[in-house]
């Protein structure tokens, strides 16, 4: 009866994909926000739901998307239910890397909603203009005010609670745009407190401090050129991570980079933008606040990386191009501090990152031609060259004797879809071929404790690259009133890697079983699929739906972990004059393909309520939106299959905010 309520729900409520959905033809390729300056562009990022979204928030309303969560703070982006690892993910196509050996600090924790124009994700082998991957890319793209407004002076300020954690937020923005110096800048902070269950009970090491303000400069050297430098600040303090042992004390970026753009009136050349960056990240994790820790650890992280990037875009009639080159350097190192509860009696160094040097050099190249005004052919592929460098090699010996201090890979990379528009009805099929290297933690990682399955991992500078084969295929039809999508993709990846028990080697760190080595299974295979829907009911009342669904199996028909079981969201909006209501469902079946291997158990199902409104109104030059509303408004007690050791999710939690902008 559970389930059959449930489909009806789906059926007559509709299910909500995002705020910002866009029509897209081809399903690797996914837009969250147009970012053509037009008259009807949202140059903003926040959901349907809720306008003050953290920018995991945002990028949970993508049905690309999952996360792994370790707390409130900073999780984990699963492009088509893989790793981050598998994907790259860059800020305005720059390379950075976190400095966790725990993934505490994705490159998604340290850029802030207000300081985003919009978020590029594209699926696949279609993502590898940013370098080689095998899931996709994220692109985090900075805002950038144009040269030349009628309105010089442009900014928004925002504020607002929350109540089940006590989080208080401040965000500001401002921007000048003159006809040859431009300015974009950004401050926010946030706070927050421990939150509580469904159970009204508190879940401790749950809260978190951040401060991010972000600069930008512009200025046009000539009609069709222009010089711009920009510079990011991110600083976490106090972030407890409750499904770890350890919190954070702190964490630091510092993002910089300096860019020249060169536009061509006539010939094949028509864009020409090169830019060359510095990141610098610190991390450092503490578990002084855990006495139930009968040994410490200090655990510092450091991650530098340079690089360049040059972006060529090329048009000749019915035929477009785009030529990037992707340089960059990066070294990452973490260091690992025993001791017991009295501090002076060390009891053990190692670095579980021996300061490794990465260095990418790949050029990449996407191709579009209009066959016709019903079709569109788009091919193109990418060829890269990786090395690894490991300053102390020792570590690695210890469990891989005589391997090489260095090593090089070769990492090429094609794609291919075709589209088809007939009518009201859009089809799309694809297919692409790429390898990836494995990361640092895979390759050179030294007793890197995993909470999730309390293994200590030790990498393999041996591996051998991921290999990915992919297709994928979508169908639409879209009316004035309706629209509905489906897209599905397939991976079949050869040498996927996971990690498996070794039998020699003991474990470092006391809460662990044993120790596991990172080896490549013969091959996995991944499945996902989406359906997405919308009606206009009336003039002023819509509904959307999504369902989602996804399946991943080993070489033995095993299952991987974290994959996404049958998943909706739905949602209902009305809007009058300056007045909006939204409603909306979401949530997951039960996840009965996990994976006990890996960690996971059965995780049963859920369904989360949810509900806001706003008020817009206008006074003076300002113009200001009043938003309240509800999050797990019947205060559900659950958590999913990718909350790291099943740390139960916010319960109810009453929002509001409160906008102004000129």
């Amino acid at each position: 009866m559970k389930n059959i309520s449930l489909t009806f729900l789906v059926l007559f409520l509709g299910i909500h994909v995002n705020a910002q959905h866009t029509h897209v033809q081809n399903d690797t390729t996914k837009r969250l926000e147009e970012v053509a300056i037009t008259a009807i562009a949202k140059r903003k990022i926040e959901t349907e739901m809720k306008m003050a979204v953290s920018v995991d928030e945002f990028l949970a309303s993508s049905d690309h998307i999952s996360f792994i969560k370790r707390g409130a703070y900073a999780w984990e982006p699963l492009l088509n239910n893989m790793s981050t690892e598998r994907s790259t993910i860059t800020i305005d196509g720059m390379h950075v890397f976190g400095a966790c050996t725990d993934k505490m600090d994705p490159v998604t924790s340290y850029v802030e909603s207000n300081n985003l124009s919009a978020i590029d994700i594209t699926s696949g082998q279609g993502g590898n203009m940013h370098g080689a991957t095998v899931a996709g890319s994220i692109d985090l793209k900075r805002k950038s005010t144009p040269f030349g407004l009628d309105k010089k002076w442009n900014g928004a300020y925002q504020t607002g609670f929350e109540s089940n954690n006590k989080q208080f937020f401040n965000l500001g923005n401002l921007s000048y745009s003159g006809d040859k110096f431009v300015a974009d800048g950004s401050i926010s902070f946030r706070k927050a407190g421990n939150y509580y269950d469904g159970k009204n009970d508190e879940v401790n090491h749950s809260q978190y401090n951040k401060f991010n303000t972000s600069l930008g400069l512009a200025y046009k050297t000539s009609p069709l050129s222009s010089i711009r430098v920009d510079a990011i600040y991110d600083k976490a303090k106090d972030v407890g991570f409750p499904a770890l042992p350890m919190d954070l004390w702190l964490s630091r970026a510092f993002i910089t980079s300096a860019s020249y753009k060169q536009l061509f009136e006539d010939g094949l050349l028509r864009a020409w933008d090169t830019k060359i960056y510095f990141n610098a990240i610190e991390h450092y994790m503490d578990d002084t606040k855990r006495p139930e820790n009968l040994v410490h650890m200090d655990m510092p992280g450091w991650s530098t990386t340079y690089g360049l990037v040059s972006r060529a875009n090329l048009k000749n009639g019915d035929y477009s191009s785009e030529i990037q080159l992707n340089v960059y350097n990066n070294l990452s190192i973490a260091e690992m501090t025993m001791y017991p509860q009295d501090r002076s009696k060390k009891t053990m160094f190692a670095y579980s990152w021996p300061w490794v040097t990465t260095r990418f050099a790949g050029i990449s190249m996407n191709n579009s031609w209009d066959i016709s005004a019903m079709s569109r052919l788009n091919f193109g592929g990418s060829l890269g060259w990786n090395y690894n460098h490991s300053k102390y090699v020792e570590f690695n010996w210890i469990f891989h004797p005589g391997t090489p201090q260095e090593k090089d890979r070769i990492l090429p990379g094609l794609h291919a879809s075709y589209q088809l528009h007939v009518n009201q009805f859009d089809f799309s099929v694809g297919t692409g071929y790429g390898h990836r290297a494995p990361s640092v933690s895979e390759g050179y990682g030294y007793y890197i404790y995993n909470s999730f399955d309390r293994y200590d991992y030790i990498g393999n500078p041996d591996l051998k690259n991921e290999v990915s084969y992919e297709a994928n295929a979508s169908a639409g039809f879209k009316s004035e009133k309706m629209g509905i999508e489906a897209k599905v993709n397939y991976f079949y990846i050869q040498n996927y890697i996971v990690g498996r028990i070794l039998s020699l080697g003991s474990p470092m760190n006391y809460q662990s079983v044993g120790v596991k080595g990172y080896t490549s299974l013969n091959h996995a295979r991944l499945f996902n699929t989406t359906l997405h829907a919308n009606y206009d009911i009336l003039q002023h009342l819509h509904w959307n739906g999504t369902l989602m669904y996804a399946r991943a199996t080993d070489d033995k028909d095993g299952n991987l972990p974290f994959i996404r079981p049958l998943s909706y969201q739905t949602s209902l909006y009305y809007m009058h004059r300056q007045f909006g209501i939204r409603a909306s469902v979401n949530g997951d079946l039960t996840q009965e393909h996990y994976s006990p291997e890996y960690g996971e158990d059965l995780t049963p199902a859920y369904m989360v309520f949810n509900m806001s409104a706003d008020y817009t109104f206008s006074f003076r030059n300002y113009k200001a939106v009043l938003q309240i509303g509800a999050e797990n408004l019947f205060n559900a007690h659950y958590s999913t299959y990718a909350d790291w050791g099943n740390i139960p999710r916010m319960g109810r939690n009453v929002f509001t905010s409160l906008k102004f902008s000129f």
